[in-house]
C-alpha cells in the first residue's frame, strides 16, 4: 500500500458533472473551457508531484510558500485558459491587469490596466480574496484545498490537491475592503473582497466540487 505521501501526490480529479449550466461568463468564455484548463494543472502537478517522490522530494505545495503556491495555481489557469478559448489571450504586459483580454481589442494584447477582460485568483481561502487595488473587474476565483509548508510543523498528514470551487462574477471598487498600512509596517498593502462581492461571486459559481 503506498505511503500517505504518495498517494497525496495524485490530485483530485476535477469532476466533469459538478459545473454550473446557469453560470454566466462574459467574452465567450464557455465551462468547457474552464474544465480543460483546470484538468491541465490536475495533470501537471501529478506529474511533477509524481517524480518529486521518486526523489523523496517533497510536493511542491508542501515546500514552496503558501502565497507562492496560490500564485502558481492562478498564473498556470491564465496561461491555459487561452489555449481552449478563441476569444481570450493572456495579457501580454508585464503584471498587467487584467490576466485575460479580449483578442485583439488592446494593441498587441498588452496593456497595463484595462477595463474589459477577467482577473484571475487561486486561493486555499474559501472566502476574502485580495488583491493589490480595489477595482471595477470580472473576478474568477479558483479556490483548492491543499497541504501547504506549514503544516508540517502542525503534524498536519498529507492530502492531495482538489479544487473546491470556482467563482466569478462583474465586482466593483465598493466591493471591496481597502487595508492600508502604518509608516512601519512593511505589509504589502492590500484590498480584501468584502461580503457583497463574495455574494457575487457565490451566485453565480461556475464549479463546485461534491464533498
Amino acid at each position: 500500500m503506498p505511503s500517505k505521501e504518495t498517494a497525496a501526490c495524485s490530485p483530485i480529479p476535477v469532476q466533469a458533472d459538478q459545473f454550473n449550466a446557469k453560470a454566466i461568463i462574459p467574452y465567450g468564455l464557455k465551462q468547457e473551457h474552464i474544465r480543460r484548463a483546470m484538468e491541465e494543472f490536475v495533470d501537471f502537478l501529478g506529474f511533477v508531484n509524481g517524480q518529486l517522490n521518486t526523489r523523496q522530494i517533497e510536493r511542491l505545495e508542501s515546500f514552496l510558500m503558501p502565497a507562492n503556491f496560490s500564485s502558481m495555481v492562478g498564473e498556470f489557469m491564465a496561461a491555459a485558459i487561452p489555449k481552449y478559448s478563441d476569444l481570450l489571450i493572456r495579457n501580454r504586459y508585464h503584471n498587467g491587469h487584467p490576466d485575460l483580454l479580449p483578442k485583439g481589442l488592446y494593441p498587441g494584447d498588452s496593456i497595463l490596466h484595462a477595463p474589459q477582460g477577467i482577473e484571475i485568483k487561486a486561493s486555499r481561502r474559501k472566502r476574502g480574496w485580495q488583491g493589490h487595488n480595489p477595482e471595477d473587474v470580472w473576478l474568477m476565483v479558483f479556490v483548492f484545498d491543499a497541504n501547504s509548508s506549514r503544516d508540517g510543523a502542525q503534524s498536519i498528514d498529507p492530502k492531495p490537491f482538489r479544487f473546491v470551487k470556482v467563482l466569478g462574477a462583474q465586482i466593483g471598487k465598493d466591493d471591496w475592503q481597502f487595508s492600508g498600512r502604518s509608516g512601519s509596517s512593511r505589509r504589502t498593502i492590500t484590498a480584501s473582497v468584502k461580503r457583497s462581492g463574495f455574494e457575487k461571486l457565490e451566485f453565480n459559481w461556475i464549479y463546485r466540487a461534491s464533498e
